[in-house]
């Protein structure tokens, strides 16, 4: 699985530094990567092709959306 990340960038380029943002993110990244793990097990056990659903993965990353109504990429 994939680390925590060490830093977290701001727009500025900055990294976030406050000590309870960055428990917050840390515990977000885990239970996300918790999550998709087990979606991306649970489809694959039920006969979905592993590229296809990474893929899809990837998609549904690619489609969220900014809370402050900007696009990030």
């Amino acid at each position: 699985m994939t680390e925590v990340p060490s830093l977290w960038p701001q727009s500025d380029g900055t990294p976030v530094s406050c000590t309870e943002k960055l428990l917050v993110l840390r515990q977000n990244w885990e239970e996300l990567q918790g999550v998709m793990q087990d979606a991306f097990e649970d489809a694959v056990l039920m006969g979905v092709d592993e590229a296809e659903m990474k893929k899809m993965l990837t998609a549904l990353v690619g489609s969220l959306t900014s809370p402050l109504g900007r696009s990030s990429v």
